[in-house]
């Protein structure tokens, strides 16, 4: 194995409560560290090591997200091969809606170095506890809200559905840029083929520190385009049917059970 390593790893989401003993442990061992993350926990993460790197100035306001992916992954990648033990630093669970830390990780491992990731709380698990869902009830359909607008999607209205990125939901410039009204219309347009206008959905936001309280705010479905969105917000939706038993599957379940006990 060659000198030089890369380990990945997630502060939380709430600054300061999140983090595990193990993350903190690696953060200050590294020889190296770049972040992308909030400001505020960036500020906090430089206490923990004396050579850390933000990554957000590779971002810019009508650069493609992709190139700056591509910078960033380069940038990391860079300190891997010079030998020195990096980690990456990414704002809640670091494989969870980041691309930068599994390309990496592939990318280190492909040239023979050390890599690997490392959980964090995500925005999803706060976002089960905040709203009361277990995913085990209905079950949950997951998808990145641009990705269910560009491709062909089939989704079950008996389970939740949660749209990621809401934000940027419709934008096709793939910049930094925050989507508006009239691309959230047309996600309205793709949902109402499987909800009622009147379908209650929320809006979710993790808060950002200890003291502050989760955002959830209630809309009927057909008046999300007017919604208050920020680029932080989430879709949640409700299941809209009752799920359909399958009777014809559970008698076979029963006589295969029957027939073991004979």
């Amino acid at each position: 194995m060659k000198s030089g390593s890369l380990v990945c790893v997630g502060p939380g989401m709430i600054l300061g409560a999140h983090i595990t003993e193990r993350c903190r442990n690696i953060i200050q061992k590294a020889d190296v560290v770049f972040m992308s993350c909030h400001a505020m926990v960036e500020k906090w993460i430089s206490t923990m090591n004396d050579d850390v790197r933000s990554l957000q100035p590779y971002y810019g306001d009508d650069k493609d997200r992709r190139d700056t992916y591509r910078e960033m992954q380069a940038a990391i990648i860079e300190e891997v091969r010079s030998g020195k033990n990096v980690v990456g630093v990414f704002y809640g669970h670091p494989g969870i809606f980041a691309q930068v830390p599994h390309k990496a990780i592939a990318q280190a491992q492909k040239e023979g170095f050390s890599a690997h990731m490392e959980p964090g709380i995500s925005a999803d698990a706060c976002l089960y506890a905040d709203m009361g869902i277990d995913p085990g009830r209905f079950g949950i359909q997951q998808f990145e809200a641009s990705q269910f607008l560009f491709y062909k999607r089939n989704i079950d209205p008996s389970a939740y559905l949660i749209l990621w990125q809401i934000g940027h939901a419709g934008d096709v410039s793939l910049t930094t840029r925050q989507s508006g009204a009239a691309e959230r219309q047309v996600l309205v347009e793709q949902l109402l083929k499987y909800y009622p206008q009147k379908h209650k959905v929320a809006i979710y936001e993790c808060p950002f520190i200890i003291t502050e309280q989760p955002k959830i705010d209630w809309y009927e479905l057909e008046s999300l385009a007017s919604a208050d969105i920020s680029l932080v917000s989430t879709l949640v939706i409700p299941p809209g049917k009752n799920m359909e038993p399958a009777p014809e599957i559970v008698e076979k379940l029963r006589l295969i059970y029957e027939t073991s006990r004979l």
